[in-house]
């Protein structure tokens, strides 16, 4: 009898935490599936033997007044938990004066790296071009974080223009701009990631695409093309692989997007596969 393969270490560039019994998360009366709560424990019982040696938590959109008690709450978990190595803190990136305190706060928290403010559910195409969002975002680079990108594929343009007026700072694109694979359209998501990918400061998550695909419904081949794209885009060098747990668990789980997402990438030598899997992380996130 052969032994399982075994894989190298790997980082997960995108994970959520929440426990309702410290924070609100309205959007979670909508999901009440995966509602309870997920702490890295319950992580590392999903994954296994094969979970992370690195972690990014990544903002889990609790009440936004609040963003600094779930900033110290995750400080809290990684007291316990050191594989949590790095945390994307929500700030409100539109509020002038608030924003520049915020920003403040957050780059003094050791392990705050990045920023995110969601773009996603603003009905206003054009949210993220508005001045002060702007401003918020262009102040990311002197103080050493990145912003990452959450929007819909339809929202991609004027994301691509928020990137190119903000050059200095460094974007990280979640769950590859949310194509959508549950329409099977390539396109217009297709050109949209050329053009953003064409742009230096961005990176790109290979995160969240069995959940736009739909619950129980994809296949590899579902997700095939869309990976093809994003590497032929970004290349091994920028993209970052991420659960999205546990939002993934709406869509099959922890392993079975591991499982698929190195599939996707097998074709690739050894050391590309290590780019997505860990090195691209570690760079982006200032991961030792």
């Amino acid at each position: 009898m052969t032994s399982p393969a075994r894989h190298p270490g790997y980082v997960d560039s995108h994970a959520h935490f929440w426990d309702t019994a410290t924070l609100a998360y309205p959007w979670l009366a909508g999901e009440l599936q995966i509602a309870g709560r997920h702490g890295p424990e319950d992580l590392e019982a999903e994954a296994g033997a094969d979970a992370p040696e690195s972690i990014v938590f990544v903002q889990a959109e609790c009440d936004r007044a609040r963003w600094l008690v779930e900033v110290e709450w995750v400080e809290t978990l990684a007291l316990r938990e050191p594989r949590i190595a790095a945390i994307v803190a929500h700030a409100p990136m539109d509020a002038g004066d608030e924003t520049v305190d915020a920003l403040s706060v957050l780059a003094a928290r050791p392990l705050v790296r990045g920023v995110r403010h969601l773009i996603q559910g603003e009905p206003d195409p054009g949210f993220c071009l508005r001045p002060g969002f702007l401003a918020g975002v262009r102040r990311l680079a002197g103080l050493g974080l990145s912003f990452d990108l959450c929007c819909t594929s339809g929202q991609l343009p004027s994301v691509i223009e928020l990137v190119r007026r903000c050059p200095e700072t460094s974007f990280v694109l979640d769950h590859a701009g949310k194509p959508g694979i549950s329409r099977r359209e390539l396109d217009p998501w297709r050109g949209a990631i050329s053009r953003i990918a064409s742009e230096p400061n961005v990176v790109c998550k290979l995160s969240g695409l069995v959940t736009e695909a739909g619950p129980g419904a994809w296949s590899l081949e579902d997700l095939r093309p869309f990976v093809a794209h994003l590497l032929a885009s970004f290349g091994p060098g920028r993209l970052l692989f991420g659960s999205d747990w546990p939002v993934v668990k709406l869509a099959g789980g922890y392993a079975l997007w591991l499982e698929g997402a190195r599939k996707l990438v097998s074709h690739l030598g050894p050391q590309a596969v290590r780019a997505i899997f860990n090195d691209n992380a570690r760079r982006t996130y200032r991961i030792p």
